[in-house]
């Protein structure tokens, strides 16, 4: 359990547990009352069934008692959801990007990675924004949870308050790898994360860095296994069959067929595959990222 792992651990830890205790209170409670009236009233002690008609004090008991317990566990829900609403002003923004299966996240300078990394004690605010379906981004130990929705405009704030690394899921199921939709957010010393941020050099293949930047690894692997999408090991210069417009055909993978395939992915379905589970990368992909693609393919033999 993460006790400080944020600054919304405290208030919603305190509301779930008062309304846990409340829900087993009464669960115990009905639990023994209901066994006590069938000991009490049964058919040997009562052969003969009364009807009972009436009775104020009891019924403005059971009327204020659960309308005095609903108030108190929203008041404590509402204690802890409030802050979370209120964004303070200089925090850092970054921006979350949902895409199936996969989470990028942009900073101010530009530099994106596939994991997110937040000073200590500083205020993070995101900026939630999905490429394709809804997705939700849930931090459990942060206690944070929010969902984003395609064409929306959605955000949510906090404080990493221990240093370490902690699981960012999808909380929306969106399609068939969606529990494989995971990645991290490392708490780091503010002078370290300020070094991480300058510094933009990479061991991977800037064609890689392009793939990785659009979720294309999420559902196209680099090893040969079938995901989503074709492997892209071995896939350059090959003869591939597909489908257009219902019609089988042959095509060999070169640049025109990449172009085509990121800017109308719908229309050639290599055979085998399912239609309409990629986005067109138009507007997202320009023809420098595309030559670097096109160098990478060319790598995987």
């Amino acid at each position: 359990m993460f006790t400080n792992a944020s600054n919304f651990v405290d208030g919603v830890d305190l509301s779930f547990v008062i309304i846990l205790g409340i829900s087993v209170f009464f669960l115990v409670a009905i639990t023994a009352v209901m066994i006590w009236f069938v000991i009490r009233y049964n058919r040997k002690r009562n052969p003969k069934a009364e009807n009972i008609h009436e009775n104020h004090k009891l019924e403005i008991i059971w009327t204020v008692i659960p309308t005095l317990l609903v108030l108190v566990m929203f008041y404590y829900g509402w204690m802890g959801y409030k802050p979370m609403r209120s964004f303070p002003k200089d925090s850092i923004h970054i921006t979350a990007i949902a895409q199936m299966w996969s989470w990028n996240f942009e900073y101010p300078n530009g530099k994106i990675s596939d994991t997110l990394v937040i000073p200590k004690d500083k205020a993070v605010t995101l900026k939630l924004v999905s490429r394709d379906v809804v997705h939700s981004l849930y931090i459990p130990a942060f206690r944070i949870k929010e969902d984003v929705v395609p064409g929306i405009e959605n955000k949510m704030w906090f404080i990493g308050q221990e240093l370490g690394d902690y699981n960012i899921l999808c909380a929306e199921y969106c399609g068939d790898r969606h529990s494989y939709m995971m990645s991290k957010v490392y708490v780091i010393p503010e002078v370290d994360y300020a070094t991480w941020l300058n510094d933009k050099s990479s061991n991977d293949h800037p064609g890689l860095q392009v793939l990785k930047k659009n979720a294309c690894t999420s559902c196209h692997s680099l090893d040969g296994s079938k995901l989503i999408g074709p492997s892209f090991k071995g896939v350059w210069g090959i003869t591939e069959t597909v489908i257009t417009e219902g019609v089988e055909r042959q095509i060999t993978v070169n640049e025109e067929y990449i172009r085509t395939s990121l800017n109308d992915p719908n229309g050639d379905i290599v055979k085998g595959y399912n239609p309409g589970l990629m986005i067109s990368y138009k507007d997202l992909v320009n023809d420098e990222d595309l030559e670097q693609i096109i160098d990478y393919l060319k790598t995987l033999k």
